[in-house]
């Protein structure tokens, strides 16, 4: 059919809770899997109360439990267990983000679906994977980035590794595992079986050094932190300019330069033979820096960022959430879609990648704990409303 989703006809259990198995199933639901959330009853996910409320509840929630049903288990009961296995039996794909060990002590691991699902995708995420001496330990992202290699690079030489003020890790080792779905399907296509897709938040994150590893193994270097730049390619900074805000300008190609340092009122720098190439400017780096900060200092971010346009030289603000909303760009691209809360419109982002023929899209917003209680325990389990109320009574929905 004609616009169909790419992954409409696919159904996925979510357990689990916060950012990384919440996310890859945010990316499954948006383009077009049936994603079935179990949440512990009472207050559910506890993202749900994290950052900024409104109403009670996360503003977060509202964006990354779009398009979930969402149920209530008390996964701690044997009843609970019980109908969260009916469920995983009747699906395609699980997420789970259990610390390892968790799911197999509840009777829930994969060999427990091989044969009633043999296609089942068993989608698992934990701080350093399922397997290793360091299986066991609790896995936050916080300290799996820094064990990746990720952290040491990020910052000024000589003070604390930086973080983002994003919960990266958590987000990367969830795009890591919707992609690993992806796959696991595809191959399910051929061979007819389904598999266990294991990501580890440290795993993630160590998959996007470049080229530290074979730099150390190759050549002995271990690639330092460098502030605003980029080790050995120059020159690609950030620079205040006179009103105070800042820009990035990337003039590393070598044509590119030249026209950046004429730009910037250097033609003598632009025909400078000693920085004709990358290696040359690597080693008058502090040099070109100060030219390019001098500059930036002398005229507002938007003439800066005029005249760099007008000479094509890569360069752009530094934008916060404001700057975002307000841009025309990302409106054209259609990065924001809104949604309704009690009856008050909210914009949240929307996710990529863009498919021309079959786009994902928002179709509600994270919705309250237990709202598809009725809708999937009845419909999926069969359970009558009185079998539901017991339930309820004592405590497992």
């Amino acid at each position: 059919m004609a616009n169909t989703k790419p992954l409409s006809g696919y159904r996925v259990i979510e357990l689990g809770q916060l950012l990384a198995g919440p996310f890859a199933g945010s990316l499954l639901a948006y383009f077009g899997a049936e994603v079935i959330k179990v949440e512990p009853p009472g207050g559910g996910d506890p993202l749900r109360n994290w950052r900024v409320l409104k109403d009670g509840t996360s503003l977060w929630w509202r964006s990354l439990g779009r398009n979930k049903k969402c149920i209530t288990l008390d996964l701690k009961t044997d009843k609970g267990r019980e109908l969260a296995g009916q469920l995983i039996d009747g699906a395609d794909v699980l997420i789970e983000n259990f610390r390892p060990g968790v799911m197999e002590k509840w009777g829930l691991g994969p060999e427990r679906f091989k044969e009633p699902n043999p296609g089942l995708v068993y989608t698992r995420i934990s701080g350093y994977g399922q397997t290793g001496p360091y299986a066991h330990k609790p896995g936050f992202a916080s300290v799996c980035e820094g064990m990746s290699g990720f952290r040491y690079v990020n910052g000024f030489p000589g003070d604390a590794p930086v973080r983002p003020n994003l919960s990266i890790g958590d987000s990367i080792a969830g795009l890591h595992a919707a992609f690993g779905v992806a796959l696991a399907l595809l191959s399910r296509q051929s061979s007819g079986t389904g598999q266990v897709v294991d990501v580890a938040l440290y795993e993630a994150m160590f998959n996007l050094l470049e080229g530290v590893v074979p730099e150390f193994d190759g050549a002995g270097v271990i690639r330092e932190p460098s502030g605003t730049t980029v080790t050995g390619i120059v020159p690609t900074n950030t620079y205040r300019c006179a009103d105070g805000k800042f820009v990035v300008i990337g003039g590393n190609g070598d044509s590119i330069f030249k026209r950046l340092m004429t730009t910037a009122g250097r033609p003598d720098m632009a025909e400078d033979p000693r920085m004709m190439d990358n290696t040359g400017r690597v080693q008058h780096e502090r040099e070109i820096d100060d030219a390019l900060s001098a500059w930036c200092r002398s005229s507002p971010s938007t003439d800066i960022l005029q005249l760099l346009e007008g000479s094509r030289v890569p360069a752009g603000p530094i934008y916060n959430a404001a700057d975002m909303l307000a841009d025309p760009h990302f409106n054209e691209r259609g990065l924001f879609e809104q949604v309704e809360i009690n009856g008050e419109p909210l914009k949240i982002p929307a996710m990529i990648p863009k498919l021309s023929d079959t786009p994902g899209n928002t179709q509600w917003p994270g919705p309250e704990v237990g709202s598809h209680n009725v809708e999937v325990l009845g419909d999926l389990l069969g359970l009558d409303e009185a079998s539901q109320q017991k339930l309820r009574d004592e405590g497992i929905i």
